[in-house]
Protein backbone atom coordinates (compact mmCIF):
# COMPACT_ATOMS: atom_id res chain seq x y z
CA UNK A 1 0.00 0.00 0.00
CA UNK A 2 1.54 3.27 -1.08
CA UNK A 3 1.31 6.20 1.27
CA UNK A 4 0.31 9.48 -0.32
CA UNK A 5 2.54 12.44 0.38
CA UNK A 6 0.83 15.41 1.98
CA UNK A 7 0.24 18.36 -0.29
CA UNK A 8 2.34 21.18 1.08
CA UNK A 9 0.91 23.92 -1.13
CA UNK A 10 -2.81 24.28 -1.47
CA UNK A 11 -3.64 25.11 -5.07
CA UNK A 12 -6.54 27.26 -3.91
CA UNK A 13 -4.30 29.79 -2.15
CA UNK A 14 -2.22 30.95 -5.10
CA UNK A 15 -5.05 32.75 -6.91
CA UNK A 16 -8.38 34.41 -6.25
CA UNK A 17 -11.40 32.13 -6.01
CA UNK A 18 -14.46 33.71 -7.67
CA UNK A 19 -16.79 31.38 -5.75
CA UNK A 20 -15.43 32.63 -2.44
CA UNK A 21 -15.86 36.23 -3.53
CA UNK A 22 -19.46 35.55 -4.54
CA UNK A 23 -20.10 33.78 -1.25
CA UNK A 24 -18.65 36.71 0.73
CA UNK A 25 -20.68 39.22 -1.26
CA UNK A 26 -23.87 37.22 -0.81
CA UNK A 27 -23.33 37.02 2.93
CA UNK A 28 -22.56 40.74 3.09
CA UNK A 29 -25.78 41.50 1.22
CA UNK A 30 -27.77 39.49 3.76
CA UNK A 31 -26.05 41.30 6.62
CA UNK A 32 -26.87 44.70 5.16
CA UNK A 33 -30.50 43.76 4.44
CA UNK A 34 -31.00 42.34 7.94
CA UNK A 35 -29.63 45.40 9.73
CA UNK A 36 -30.63 48.13 7.22
CA UNK A 37 -33.57 46.71 5.22
CA UNK A 38 -34.60 50.07 3.74
CA UNK A 39 -31.12 51.40 2.97
CA UNK A 40 -29.94 51.86 -0.60
CA UNK A 41 -26.64 50.23 0.31
CA UNK A 42 -28.32 46.81 0.13
CA UNK A 43 -29.30 47.45 -3.50
CA UNK A 44 -25.75 48.53 -4.31
CA UNK A 45 -24.51 45.30 -2.74
CA UNK A 46 -26.97 43.33 -4.89
CA UNK A 47 -25.75 45.11 -8.03
CA UNK A 48 -22.14 44.37 -7.12
CA UNK A 49 -23.09 40.73 -6.56
CA UNK A 50 -24.60 40.59 -10.04
CA UNK A 51 -21.47 42.18 -11.54
CA UNK A 52 -19.30 39.65 -9.70
CA UNK A 53 -21.31 36.83 -11.26
CA UNK A 54 -20.70 38.29 -14.71
CA UNK A 55 -17.04 38.85 -13.88
CA UNK A 56 -16.38 35.16 -13.35
CA UNK A 57 -17.59 34.32 -16.86
CA UNK A 58 -15.95 37.37 -18.44
CA UNK A 59 -12.58 36.65 -16.82
CA UNK A 60 -12.65 33.10 -18.17
CA UNK A 61 -13.49 34.38 -21.66
CA UNK A 62 -10.66 36.91 -21.53
CA UNK A 63 -8.13 34.27 -20.48
CA UNK A 64 -9.29 31.82 -23.18
CA UNK A 65 -7.52 32.07 -26.58
CA UNK A 66 -9.66 33.52 -29.38
CA UNK A 67 -8.98 30.81 -31.94
CA UNK A 68 -11.29 32.24 -34.59
CA UNK A 69 -9.60 35.63 -34.48
CA UNK A 70 -6.17 33.99 -34.44
CA UNK A 71 -6.97 31.88 -37.50
CA UNK A 72 -8.20 34.95 -39.37
CA UNK A 73 -5.11 36.92 -38.35
CA UNK A 74 -2.69 34.20 -39.42
CA UNK A 75 -4.51 33.83 -42.75
CA UNK A 76 -4.26 37.55 -43.46
CA UNK A 77 -0.57 37.63 -42.46
CA UNK A 78 0.22 34.68 -44.71
CA UNK A 79 -1.65 36.36 -47.57
CA UNK A 80 0.35 39.57 -47.11
CA UNK A 81 3.66 37.68 -47.11
CA UNK A 82 2.68 35.69 -50.21
CA UNK A 83 1.70 38.86 -52.08
CA UNK A 84 4.98 40.51 -51.09
CA UNK A 85 7.01 37.53 -52.29
CA UNK A 86 5.02 37.44 -55.52
CA UNK A 87 5.70 41.14 -56.08
CA UNK A 88 9.45 40.78 -55.53
CA UNK A 89 9.53 37.89 -57.99
CA UNK A 90 8.96 40.33 -60.85
CA UNK A 91 12.38 41.85 -60.32
CA UNK A 92 14.60 41.02 -63.28
CA UNK A 93 18.15 40.62 -62.09
CA UNK A 94 19.48 39.08 -65.34
CA UNK A 95 19.96 42.40 -67.10
CA UNK A 96 23.04 43.17 -65.09
CA UNK A 97 23.64 45.32 -62.07
CA UNK A 98 21.71 48.63 -62.06
CA UNK A 99 23.51 51.90 -61.64
CA UNK A 100 23.70 53.68 -58.32
CA UNK A 101 20.60 55.84 -58.83
CA UNK A 102 18.40 52.93 -59.85
CA UNK A 103 19.78 50.78 -57.04
CA UNK A 104 19.02 53.42 -54.41
CA UNK A 105 15.51 53.91 -55.81
CA UNK A 106 14.77 50.19 -55.75
CA UNK A 107 16.18 49.77 -52.25
CA UNK A 108 14.16 52.73 -50.94
CA UNK A 109 10.93 51.34 -52.37
CA UNK A 110 11.68 47.87 -51.00
CA UNK A 111 12.51 49.29 -47.57
CA UNK A 112 9.25 51.26 -47.46
CA UNK A 113 7.30 48.17 -48.46
CA UNK A 114 8.98 46.14 -45.73
CA UNK A 115 8.13 48.78 -43.12
CA UNK A 116 4.47 48.79 -44.21
CA UNK A 117 4.33 45.01 -44.21
CA UNK A 118 5.93 44.85 -40.76
CA UNK A 119 3.50 47.43 -39.38
CA UNK A 120 0.55 45.52 -40.81
CA UNK A 121 1.80 42.23 -39.35
CA UNK A 122 2.40 43.84 -35.94
CA UNK A 123 -1.07 45.38 -35.99
CA UNK A 124 -2.69 42.05 -36.81
CA UNK A 125 -0.65 40.19 -34.19
CA UNK A 126 -1.91 42.51 -31.43
CA UNK A 127 -5.58 42.51 -32.41
CA UNK A 128 -6.50 39.82 -29.87
CA UNK A 129 -4.70 41.59 -27.04
CA UNK A 130 -6.36 44.91 -27.86
CA UNK A 131 -9.81 43.33 -28.01
CA UNK A 132 -9.32 41.74 -24.60
CA UNK A 133 -7.80 44.94 -23.22
CA UNK A 134 -10.78 47.01 -24.32
CA UNK A 135 -13.18 44.53 -22.75
CA UNK A 136 -11.23 44.57 -19.50
CA UNK A 137 -10.98 48.36 -19.31
CA UNK A 138 -14.74 48.68 -19.89
CA UNK A 139 -15.43 46.31 -17.00
CA UNK A 140 -12.95 48.12 -14.73
CA UNK A 141 -14.64 51.45 -15.52
CA UNK A 142 -17.93 49.91 -14.41
CA UNK A 143 -16.40 48.88 -11.09
CA UNK A 144 -14.93 52.35 -10.67
CA UNK A 145 -18.44 53.79 -10.95
CA UNK A 146 -19.67 51.33 -8.31
CA UNK A 147 -16.91 52.47 -5.96
CA UNK A 148 -18.01 56.10 -6.29
CA UNK A 149 -21.63 55.10 -5.68
CA UNK A 150 -20.61 53.35 -2.45
CA UNK A 151 -18.78 56.49 -1.39
CA UNK A 152 -21.88 58.58 -2.08
CA UNK A 153 -23.92 56.40 0.29
CA UNK A 154 -21.61 57.18 3.21
CA UNK A 155 -21.09 60.83 2.31
CA UNK A 156 -23.75 62.22 4.67
CA UNK A 157 -23.01 59.74 7.47
CA UNK A 158 -21.19 62.21 9.73
CA UNK A 159 -20.13 60.84 13.13
CA UNK A 160 -19.97 64.35 14.60
CA UNK A 161 -23.74 64.72 14.12
CA UNK A 162 -24.33 61.54 16.09
CA UNK A 163 -21.87 62.29 18.87
CA UNK A 164 -22.76 66.00 19.24
CA UNK A 165 -26.45 65.92 18.42
CA UNK A 166 -27.34 68.39 21.17
CA UNK A 167 -25.06 71.21 20.06
CA UNK A 168 -27.37 72.59 17.36
CA UNK A 169 -30.75 71.99 15.76
CA UNK A 170 -31.20 70.54 12.28
CA UNK A 171 -32.28 72.63 9.33
CA UNK A 172 -34.86 71.74 6.72
CA UNK A 173 -32.15 70.43 4.40
CA UNK A 174 -30.12 68.55 7.01
CA UNK A 175 -29.73 64.79 6.51
CA UNK A 176 -31.88 62.64 8.75
CA UNK A 177 -30.24 61.30 11.88
CA UNK A 178 -31.66 57.81 11.70
CA UNK A 179 -28.73 55.76 13.02
CA UNK A 180 -27.28 55.37 16.47
CA UNK A 181 -23.56 55.34 17.13
CA UNK A 182 -23.44 51.54 16.88
CA UNK A 183 -25.59 51.44 13.72
CA UNK A 184 -23.52 54.15 12.05
CA UNK A 185 -20.35 52.22 12.81
CA UNK A 186 -21.79 49.08 11.26
CA UNK A 187 -22.98 51.03 8.19
CA UNK A 188 -19.53 52.51 7.61
CA UNK A 189 -17.91 49.13 8.14
CA UNK A 190 -20.16 47.60 5.48
CA UNK A 191 -19.07 50.34 3.07
CA UNK A 192 -15.39 49.50 3.61
CA UNK A 193 -16.10 45.82 2.98
CA UNK A 194 -17.92 46.64 -0.25
CA UNK A 195 -15.03 48.81 -1.44
CA UNK A 196 -12.52 46.08 -0.66
CA UNK A 197 -14.56 43.48 -2.55
CA UNK A 198 -14.86 45.86 -5.49
CA UNK A 199 -11.08 45.92 -5.82
CA UNK A 200 -10.89 42.13 -5.56
CA UNK A 201 -13.47 41.71 -8.32
CA UNK A 202 -11.35 43.93 -10.57
CA UNK A 203 -8.30 41.77 -9.87
CA UNK A 204 -10.11 38.75 -11.35
CA UNK A 205 -9.92 40.25 -14.84
CA UNK A 206 -6.12 40.42 -14.96
CA UNK A 207 -5.29 37.29 -13.00
CA UNK A 208 -4.80 35.32 -16.22
CA UNK A 209 -4.42 38.33 -18.54
CA UNK A 210 -1.24 40.18 -17.49
CA UNK A 211 -1.59 43.09 -19.91
CA UNK A 212 0.26 46.21 -18.76
CA UNK A 213 -2.58 48.66 -19.37
CA UNK A 214 -5.19 46.34 -17.86
CA UNK A 215 -3.05 45.72 -14.77
CA UNK A 216 -2.50 49.47 -14.45
CA UNK A 217 -6.26 50.07 -14.54
CA UNK A 218 -6.79 47.47 -11.81
CA UNK A 219 -4.07 49.08 -9.69
CA UNK A 220 -5.78 52.45 -10.11
CA UNK A 221 -9.08 50.88 -9.04
CA UNK A 222 -7.38 49.37 -5.99
CA UNK A 223 -5.85 52.75 -5.13
CA UNK A 224 -9.27 54.39 -5.48
CA UNK A 225 -11.02 51.90 -3.21
CA UNK A 226 -8.18 52.07 -0.68
CA UNK A 227 -8.35 55.86 -0.59
CA UNK A 228 -12.13 55.86 -0.15
CA UNK A 229 -11.87 53.23 2.59
CA UNK A 230 -9.26 55.34 4.36
CA UNK A 231 -11.71 58.26 4.55
CA UNK A 232 -14.42 55.99 5.95
CA UNK A 233 -12.06 54.53 8.54
CA UNK A 234 -11.34 58.03 9.78
CA UNK A 235 -15.04 58.33 10.60
CA UNK A 236 -15.00 54.95 12.31
CA UNK A 237 -11.99 56.00 14.38
CA UNK A 238 -13.87 59.11 15.51
CA UNK A 239 -16.77 56.94 16.68
CA UNK A 240 -14.48 54.49 18.47
CA UNK A 241 -12.32 57.15 20.10
CA UNK A 242 -15.38 58.94 21.49
CA UNK A 243 -16.76 55.67 22.84
CA UNK A 244 -13.45 54.83 24.53
CA UNK A 245 -13.21 58.36 25.95
CA UNK A 246 -16.64 58.07 27.52
CA UNK A 247 -15.83 54.71 29.02
CA UNK A 248 -12.65 56.03 30.57
CA UNK A 249 -14.38 59.09 32.05
CA UNK A 250 -17.49 57.40 33.39
CA UNK A 251 -17.62 57.52 37.20
CA UNK A 252 -16.90 54.08 38.54
CA UNK A 253 -19.53 52.82 40.91
CA UNK A 254 -17.98 51.86 44.20
CA UNK A 255 -19.51 49.13 46.35
CA UNK A 256 -21.45 50.45 49.28
CA UNK A 257 -19.51 50.35 52.55
CA UNK A 258 -21.46 48.57 55.26
CA UNK A 259 -22.11 50.67 58.36
CA UNK A 260 -19.91 50.08 61.31
CA UNK A 261 -21.40 48.11 64.10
Amino acid sequence: MTQQKPQLIDAGYDNLNPDRILETLSQLQRRVEERFPEAGLARVCGELLRIAGDTRKTAVDIARPMWGLRLFTYTVIASIICVAIYGFSFLDLKQGLPDAVEFITVMEAAFNDLILIGAAVLFLMTVEVRVKRRRTLTAIHRLRSIAHIIDMHQLTKDPERVLNSREGPDTASSPKRQYTRFELGRYLDYCTELLSLTGKIGALYVENFPDAQAVGAVNELESLTTGLSRKIWQKIMVLNSDHEFRQENEPQTRPAVPPRK
